[in-house]
């Protein structure tokens, strides 16, 4: 049991959606460019939203890519997980050390091509010895497509402190959109201990 897998969020089990909320229908880039077009303050919007330089790159079809999650921790340099490698199977096994009661964040850097995406999320699930310990999920937010990277921190979490917090702990992520397009699944590990080594 100790050896156990965070599981993958399942179908079922996905956070349910606001009440009375419904994802709006998916439009082309070409559509939104023409949507209101006499409308000005509209048009100076879809400007702002960098839309007349869409990135579109033509080996890959790929609307989102996700490239890195970060520790973010004040005064320390951030801890990078690249996410683009082949075999991401291989994260768990490089534990992020997060120092008992200290406060972080999770930053997550990506791009999206080609069309907007909508309603992007960010899911977790950790365990720890097999039990589960915690279910977040993060509205990241629409993003446009353009070659630059775009970037989400996630709200400030305390890290547990005590004997019984420190150990290791498994996580299982999701980056995802409203559609339930999933765009990156990965595993990963981070042990709390008394100090930084």
């Amino acid at each position: 049991m100790a050896d156990e897998e965070p599981q993958a969020i399942a179908e079922g089990e996905e956070p349910e959606e606001t009440p009375g909320y419904k994802t709006p229908a998916m439009k082309s880039l070409d559509e939104i460019k023409t949507l209101d077009a006499e409308d000005e303050s509209l048009n100076k919007y879809k400007n702002q939203l960098g839309l007349q330089d869409v990135y579109a790159p033509e080996d890959d079809p790929a609307r989102v890519r996700v490239l890195k999650m970060a520790l973010v921790v004040a005064d320390r340099p951030d801890v990078e997980l690249d996410l683009t490698g082949a075999d991401l199977s291989t994260l768990k096994d490089k534990p992020f050390v997060i120092k008992e009661g200290v406060e972080y964040r999770m930053k997550i850097i990506f791009r999206c091509q080609h069309e907007i995406v909508t309603g992007l999320k960010y899911l977790q699930n950790t365990t720890r010895k097999g039990i589960p310990v915690d279910k977040t999920k993060v509205m990241v937010g629409s993003y446009p497509p353009r070659k630059d990277e775009h970037s989400y921190m996630t709200p400030i979490e305390e890290a547990p402190s005590g004997m019984v917090a420190r150990g290791h702990y498994k996580v299982h992520s999701v980056f995802t959109d409203d559609d339930k397009n999933k765009y990156l699944e990965w595993n990963w590990a981070f042990d709390i201990k008394k100090d930084w080594e």
